[in-house]
């Protein structure tokens, strides 16, 4: 017989991973590869549509013509997909540029980016998708909830100017970026009845808090849960602890099954200021404090301690998935009543904005 032969174990684990790194090169190859054929077919096809006296008249005739020759082709080159790759070209004409900033997308998710109108949020869609690493049903979904829209300050205008993945942004100048209303919560799988609890809720974001970070934003991490703060008198417990990695700070958020009342909003003010007294590193920012409630209020924007911090947030979460009109008039209705709050805030003398972030 012959001689047993030992082969070690991690030769095997070794070849796996170069065949794996091959397969992934080979996919992203072939997916770059696809992405610049179908901008130089929407280029062509634009730049013979200019040629043309009656462009629309002509524009259609020419698709239809150009999907007939193209038919041994497959479906890729189908009427419908020559209008989308005609309409790639348009939103990205300088595709060399794009591409090179803004890697690790697909096709797909340049065809979810193509039906988001508003230029703006689609730089923006296509630069978080890229550095974020997101799903083509992520992007999807973060799409039909308005995600960008649902950002409570302007910084997303500012931000979505800066494709460059690798551009430094000062998470400073961004951390409004992070707080969004409403947070559209459907996963949870909750019926807003009067059976309904805040431990059911709380339960509810533990069992999907994949999803819910997602929702949240980017940069978050599920620290703790019913965080218990004693001091001499009292115990104390916050519902949910998070720490933002990008802004180098804590966020705590409180769950209201109601609209917010005053009550919560002090609540949440002395949570904010006992967990930097017992819990914050040194070095690290001040904590965010998001009241997570079934309904905000105006008047608590105005006349509460949230016009006198800008670490304080009331948040509005809706339990389905809103219509599209529901929605933008929702994000209307949040937005203003995020303007009213920081209004209210720059009114403030400089030694008093945000006392209890000292």
């Amino acid at each position: 017989m012959g001689k047993e032969i030992r082969i070690n174990e991690g030769v095997i684990c070794d070849i796996r991973n170069i065949v794996e790194q091959g397969r992934q090169q080979a996919y992203a190859s072939i997916n770059a590869s696809m992405i610049i054929t179908y901008w130089n077919v929407g280029r062509r096809i634009v730049e013979e549509e200019q040629q043309g006296e009656a462009r629309a008249e002509y524009g259609k005739q020419l698709l239809k013509y150009i999907a007939n020759e193209l038919k041994d082709y497959g479906d890729n080159y189908s009427e419908r997909n020559l209008r989308h790759y005609r309409q790639f070209y348009q939103y990205f004409s300088d595709l060399q540029i794009w591409y090179s900033r803004v890697p690790n997308l697909s096709w797909t998710h340049f065809r979810h980016l193509l039906r988001v109108d508003d230029e703006k949020a689609r730089l923006w869609y296509m630069r978080e998708a890229a550095t974020q690493l997101w799903s083509t049903r992520e992007l999807e979904r973060n799409i039909n909830t308005q995600y960008y829209h649902r950002l409570l300050s302007n910084q997303a205008d500012k931000t979505a100017e800066v494709v460059d993945a690798n551009a430094a942004v000062r998470p400073e100048d961004q951390k409004l970026e992070f707080i969004k209303s409403p947070m559209v919560t459907e996963f949870l799988g909750l019926k807003p009845t009067r059976d309904l609890s805040e431990r059911d809720l709380e339960d509810a974001i533990i069992r999907h808090v994949e999803k819910f970070l997602m929702e949240m934003g980017k940069g978050y991490a599920l620290v703790d849960r019913q965080k218990h703060i004693p001091t001499e008198k009292n115990d104390y417990y916050i519902d949910l602890v998070f720490y933002n990695y990008i802004l180098r700070c804590f966020v705590l958020v409180d769950l209201k099954i109601d609209k917010i009342t005053f009550e919560d909003v002090g609540q949440m003010s002395m949570y904010r200021k006992l967990f930097d007294q017992k819990y914050r590193p040194e070095g690290h920012n001040p904590t965010f404090g998001i009241i997570l409630c079934a309904d905000t209020d105006e008047d608590i924007a105005r006349y509460s301690e949230l016009s006198e911090s800008d670490h304080l947030f009331q948040s509005k979460y809706m339990l389905y998935m809103p219509t599209k009109e529901e929605l933008r008039l929702e994000i209307e209705r949040e937005k203003e009543l995020f303007r009213l709050q920081h209004e209210e805030v720059k009114k403030l003398p400089s030694t008093d904005k945000g006392q209890g972030d000292r």
